[in-house]
């Protein structure tokens, strides 16, 4: 099996210094096993993506000598394959539309929480047979699988895993057409043939939902190893509080 990594910053600051880490991990580990390392740029966040965040990313990376073996990518470029994907998942009914407006969402999260019970959605559209018009405002759903667990073997913490009962039917795509983050990170590891994903322990609850789309969609699940976070000296999060968390700062 030919190895291949990916580094997939978000073009909404700097490049911190975790994110470093995580691209040199995830560079060190091909360049040993003689595989290619991947730059993908995933900037779905219309609003707080720049292109001065990514210039900042592409310096950094530069003065590391991280160099890249593919791209880098741009997720706002490949919204036509992932809304072609999107469409076939609903024509297979592994996903589906969603016409709950936002009061009745935020309806449902008040009554949930005052119950005690974990805010989530509660299937009302995934089992409706309501006709609706083509142009009625919707998002598409990941019809999550409903029983069983996800169990994978994450090569830093062993095995881990999630009820499917815990897990949200995701929103894949907004009511404005555009894809969300969850689901464009699946179809491009999918697409780019990424085997090995390393990144940050904040993506751990990423992870089980990820691995059911790339099932529903008969793609190949691929490795994954999630890294602690680096803390300050109050062991929390690093942050600008703490001081230089720049890459670019130690130049």
């Amino acid at each position: 099996m030919k190895i291949k990594t990916r580094f997939a910053p978000s073009p909404t600051g700097y490049l911190h210094v975790g994110g470093a880490r995580t691209a040199l991990y995830s560079w060190l580990f091909a360049r040993h096993h003689g595989g290619e390392f991947v730059l993908r740029i995933e900037d779905t966040d219309l609003e707080r993506s720049t292109p001065e965040a990514i210039e900042a990313i592409m310096d950094g990376m530069n003065w590391l000598n991280l160099e890249w073996d593919e791209g880098p990518y741009f997720q706002t470029k490949r919204f036509d394959r992932y809304n072609a994907v999107i469409d076939e998942m609903l024509e297979a009914g592994t996903a589906y539309k969603c016409y709950c407006s936002k009061e009745r969402l935020e309806q449902l999260r008040e009554d949930q929480t005052a119950k005690g019970e974990k805010p989530r959605y509660d299937g009302r559209c995934r089992h409706s047979h309501e006709h609706h018009a083509d142009d009625e405002p919707c998002v598409v759903r990941f019809a999550n699988p409903q029983d069983g667990s996800v169990i994978f073997d994450d090569q830093i913490r062993g095995p881990i895993e999630f009820s499917n009962q815990e897990l949200d039917d995701l929103i894949i795509r907004r009511t404005d057409g555009s894809p969300t983050y969850n689901f464009c990170v699946v179809v491009d590891d999918w697409d780019m043939e990424i085997t090995h994903v390393i990144r940050g322990e904040d993506h751990i609850n990423n992870t089980p939902r990820q691995i059911n789309i790339l099932k529903a969609l008969n793609a190949p699940v691929p490795m994954y190893a999630h890294v602690s976070m680096i803390n300050g000296d109050d062991g929390k999060k690093l942050s600008k509080r703490h001081g230089a968390v720049s890459v670019m700062q130690y130049r």
